[in-house]
């Protein structure tokens, strides 16, 4: 039964009905085109005994499922879950936990990394599901009766593609390989990003020098201070490329800034004025302040080759174990082992370091080499090889 939430007394029956039940499927509907943070539209659970579509437009709080969320014995569980956990976390305070999330756990069983939601119900419980609906308004009211199934269905099939899941990982012994996972998942660092950080996502910012970066991290700063406070998308308030520009022109004066293409509508001539005194003082401040330089991870030959022989040792494994390639290794992670870095790369951690990071230390070493055997590629030691 799937029953449609639009008061607040609703909400709390549904609460205090599903306390002691054994498992939460959680599933959100949300639009970003037009605020900082996305806004949620929809919020749809379902446990084992019933299905309810929130209305956040009615039901103006939600902390009261903070209830259901710090239940210990109640598992939480999402497909791909980081955006809606990041908006519950802003609307609710707390983190769900326990926690599974199926796109992950899928991505061990011999799934593809990003397997979508529709590709895993039907793989798992049979069933092809409508996704007409993936990209309608769900802003606007009334909601049809179209996109009211496709909301249910995003968590129906949530607790069956779980259990089975749950069920083929602890037959395999990996079921307690994703507690990692699950826990960064809900760290709450991961949804309060410091602004101070946010130049080194800025596009092209590869292009600048060690003190145009410090004036770019300046930059980038004011505007996500800026882009939160009106809740507006950071793009509205000043684009990436126009950071970048301006930095790359070590701006100092308001006429210079508007030499930046949109600068002069973007800004008001006292938020030009606070840009210009603020990179001013970043453009003077000492070396020692500059942020470093990013390691380059391009034009290295060397490390290039060596990424190219353990990607093919990776492959090997990944395929001999029904694991999904980047699940049990991603490129920035065999790029910094081959540069010699080993602290906090999570490949040579946990289960990964026994599958396969121990095992690319040892090629790297010169222990292990890379055959072709037939049509197909082995890992031989060298001590065993005759070759």
């Amino acid at each position: 039964m799937t029953v449609y939430i639009n008061s607040q007394d609703e909400l709390d029956a549904f609460i205090e009905r599903s306390m002691g039940c054994k498992i939460l499927a959680i599933d959100t509907e949300f639009l970003r085109e037009k605020t900082y943070r996305p806004r949620l539209c929809l919020l749809q659970m379902a446990t084992e005994n019933e299905i309810v579509l929130v209305d956040p437009f009615e039901v103006y709080d939600l902390s009261g499922i903070s209830e259901l969320f710090l239940d210990g014995n109640m598992m939480k569980i999402v497909h791909s879950g980081r955006q809606d956990i990041e908006i519950l976390y802003h609307e609710v305070g707390v983190m769900p936990w326990p926690l599974f999330d199926t796109q992950i756990a899928a991505a061990v069983l011999g799934y593809s990394q990003q397997i979508g939601y529709g590709p895993l119900v039907h793989a798992e419980c049979g069933v092809t599901l409508d996704k007409l609906d993936s990209f309608s308004d769900w802003a606007h009211r009334p909601l049809a009766a179209s996109q009211l199934r496709y909301a249910a269905d995003d968590v129906i099939y949530l607790p069956q593609t779980y259990r089975n899941l749950r069920q083929r990982l602890e037959e395999k012994g990996r079921l307690r390989w994703l507690d990692g996972d699950f826990r960064d998942l809900v760290n709450p660092k991961r949804y309060e990003p410091n602004p101070y950080e946010r130049y080194k996502r800025l596009k092209k910012g590869s292009q600048l020098n060690r003190r145009q970066m410090n004036a770019a991290r300046e930059l980038a700063a004011w505007r996500e201070l800026k882009a939160e406070s009106l809740d507006l998308p950071r793009k509205w308030v000043l684009t990436d490329e126009q950071i970048v520009e301006a930095c790359k022109r070590e701006t100092r004066t308001i006429d210079q800034l508007m030499l930046v293409r949109g600068m002069r509508e973007k800004l008001s001539t006292d938020e030009a004025r606070t840009i210009v005194k603020m990179m001013n003082k970043a453009l003077d401040a000492p070396k020692e302040e500059w942020p470093e330089a990013p390691r380059k991870s391009k034009n290295e030959r060397n490390v290039d080759d060596i990424v190219d022989l353990m990607t093919a040792l990776v492959r090997l494994r990944a395929r001999e174990n029904d694991i999904a390639f980047q699940t049990l290794a991603n490129h920035d992670a065999l790029q910094a082992i081959a540069r010699g870095h080993y602290e906090d790369v999570e490949l040579l951690e946990g289960w990964r370091y026994d599958m396969i990071g121990g095992e690319l230390l040892e090629l790297l070493q010169g222990n292990i080499a890379l055959v072709v055997d037939g049509r197909h590629i082995k890992a031989k030691r060298i001590e065993d090889d005759e070759l």
